[in-house]
């Protein structure tokens, strides 16, 4: 059983930065993969950037050079760094975790407003 909690989302002007957390709790150490996901109103969830436990990194086409991902063990903690947002990037959005069960976790996601 995992646990996912994001924070960090709120309202941001174009061309602004945020940086979205999540933090995991339970057992930890059977997640494999953590990544983030994002869904618009009237729009399918899709893929933003995944994370494995080897440190490999995978980015939608959409966000690549802008956010990066990145995590600190110790904190069992992942992060969304978002630069140069744009207003497209309004969504919820979630972080998700893959264990060795091929169970799947979800938080409950976090709203990223980006104003023009």
């Amino acid at each position: 059983q995992v646990q996912l909690v994001e924070s960090g989302g709120g309202l941001v002007q174009a061309g602004g930065s945020l940086r979205l957390s999540c933090a995991a709790s339970g057992n930890i150490v059977s997640i494999l993969a953590m990544g983030w996901y994002r869904q618009a109103p009237g729009k399918q969830r899709e893929l933003v950037a995944t994370l494995t436990r080897g440190g490999s990194t995978n980015y939608a086409d959409s966000v690549k050079g802008r956010f990066t991902i990145s995590r600190n063990n110790a904190k069992n903690t992942v992060y969304l760094l978002m630069n140069s947002l744009k207003p497209e990037d309004t969504s919820v959005y979630y972080c998700n975790a893959d264990d060795w069960s091929k169970h799947n976790y979800w938080g409950q996601g976090t709203q990223v407003t980006v104003s023009s």
